[in-house]
């Protein structure tokens, strides 16, 4: 039975997002959406581009590997430069390296004769993508900081609903920057992109300038938990002792890692198995319109919240999914994909709001961005290692399995035969996998411990209120920072550093 304290958790009051701190975390969402779309806009772009001009699946591939690859090396790094700054100076840095690799790229391709990029082996074509692709890099800081500028300018009893808004933002830049890519490259090409982009990125860093995000100077003399000065750069050993340092926390940045090991499936498989069901225009219309859907789940977890237990709405919601997943393919049929699909991207924004809401609350604010750097790091490398390792195993293990092997035989007569019941199959052995993790999840220790901390911090050391602005004032007053986690969460029961 739900307690009086976790109904007025459950009733926590509603954005204002027209004043005080809020607007200002307004502001930095809509600044971050248009940085995040062009930036995406670049990667897709330059996708599509050189397949056109090169025709080289290999290529694609290698542009793919060279995002995700560098994304999961260079988390711990960029979540030292968040904790070591200020989250403004921060973003600010992190658009105009992006302006500088988009201007040297540029300089490349207008240097570059245009016989030299239609071969894939050519030096100036992957100079040209590399300047690129660290260009769509230089922007990920600004995904680490914005968490924890939701912890510094949003009151916690509601962050969940601006985890919300955080989650609306990304599908919406998903579903943009698939049309807008597409349009530039068909009727601009490379050239149109890039200016579009550059555009977009000084704009955005004038907007910036106008935005006073009020700080102060915690980030300055950042401590490992053990009381020793945390190192500035690639901070691996000081930010493993913080995770560990919250009980549970390790855990449960260990699920989503395994969690995304198992959507590497998805990664690697959906393409195949959707497009054996409909035509290419038909999918690319049904992903853009559950593309959509993002957005709406994003929408609903800003309209209601996630309630008093955000770790256990993010197990359930991961045990949704995953029955989801182990149920669609049992038939060969586009209505239940769709259903499935749709019901996993609109419930999706609960679970990442859920994670991101937990960490700012149990970790304290001056560490966050190494915690959420780490978690970037571990969770993004987890789906490129299982698609490269899915595809082969599929190809050349399940689908001769379900084709004309034991598995035909066996099961043949009732799940279907044939390459696509082969792809099947592989996604309800990893929908079952999926719903054991989060049901021995939901019986850990580790889930108790964690859901624990995460009430200590409730019941005790609470972050401080973010200071409302004088009504009718035109300037952005500076406010506290919230105040570290309790006690309670530091090794051996003693305040945190």
């Amino acid at each position: 039975m739900p307690t009086e304290e976790d109904t007025v958790a459950d009733r926590a009051p509603a954005l204002d997002l027209r004043s005080g701190p809020e607007r200002v975390f307004a502001h930095l969402l809509v600044n971050n959406l248009l940085v995040s779309v062009v930036n995406y806009t670049v990667w897709f772009a330059v996708t599509f581009w050189i397949f056109l001009e090169t025709g080289s699946v290999f290529a694609t591939g290698m542009i793919a590997g060279i995002f995700l690859v560098a994304t999961a090396g260079t988390g711990i790094w960029f979540g030292s430069l968040v904790d070591h700054h200020r989250k403004h100076a921060v973003m600010q840095g992190s658009a105009v390296a992006s302006i500088a690799f988009y201007s040297a790229a540029f300089a490349v391709y207008l240097l570059t004769p245009a016989e030299r990029f239609r071969t894939a082996a050519s030096v100036p074509l992957w100079v040209f993508v590399v300047l690129l692709m660290a260009g769509v890099i230089a922007g990920n800081p600004r995904m680490i900081a914005l968490p924890t500028l939701v912890t510094l300018l949003v009151p916690e009893d509601r962050r969940d609903r601006a985890n919300g808004l955080v989650g609306s933002a990304t599908g919406l830049s998903m579903l943009v920057t698939s049309v807008i890519s597409g349009l530039l490259v068909a009727f601009g090409g490379m050239p149109a992109v890039l200016a579009l982009t550059l555009a977009v990125l000084v704009l955005s860093v004038l907007h910036l300038a106008q935005v006073r995000v009020p700080e102060d100077g915690v980030a300055s003399s950042v401590e490992n938990s053990d009381g020793t000065p945390a190192a500035s750069g690639v901070d691996l050993r000081g930010t493993i002792l913080l995770v560990r340092g919250v009980p549970g926390l390790l855990p449960l940045i260990l699920f989503s890692c395994f969690n995304n090991f198992l959507g590497g499936a998805f990664m690697a498989l959906m393409d195949p198995y959707g497009l054996s069901l409909m035509s290419v225009q038909a999918w690319g219309l049904l992903w853009g319109a559950l593309s959509a859907l993002l957005i709406v789940g994003g929408l609903l977890v800003a309209r209601v919240g996630l309630g008093s237990r955000p770790i256990r709405v993010l197990l359930l919601v991961n045990l949704v999914m995953w029955t989801g997943t182990m149920l669609f393919p049992l038939v060969s049929s586009i209505l239940t994909l769709t259903l499935a699909m749709a019901l996993f991207m609109t419930v999706m924004p609960f679970a990442e709001a859920a994670e991101q809401t937990v960490l700012q609350r149990v970790v304290p604010y001056e560490r966050q961005g190494r915690v959420f750097g780490f978690a970037q790091s571990v969770e993004q490398a987890a789906s490129p290692l299982t698609a490269f390792l899915m595809a082969p195993l599929t190809q050349f293990a399940v689908i001769p399995f379900m084709t004309d092997g034991a598995g035909a035989r066996a099961i043949g007569s009732w799940f279907g035969t044939g390459p696509v019941r082969g792809i099947a199959l592989v996604f309800v052995v990893t929908g079952l996998i999926g719903v054991l993790a989060v049901l021995a999840a939901l019986a850990s220790p580790a889930y108790r411990r964690l859901s624990a901390a995460y009430a200590a911090t409730r019941d005790g050391a609470v972050a401080e209120p973010v200071d409302a602005f004088p009504a009718g004032s035109a300037a952005l007053p500076a406010v506290p920072a919230p105040v570290a986690a309790a006690a309670s969460l530091s090794p051996g029961g003693g305040p945190p550093a």
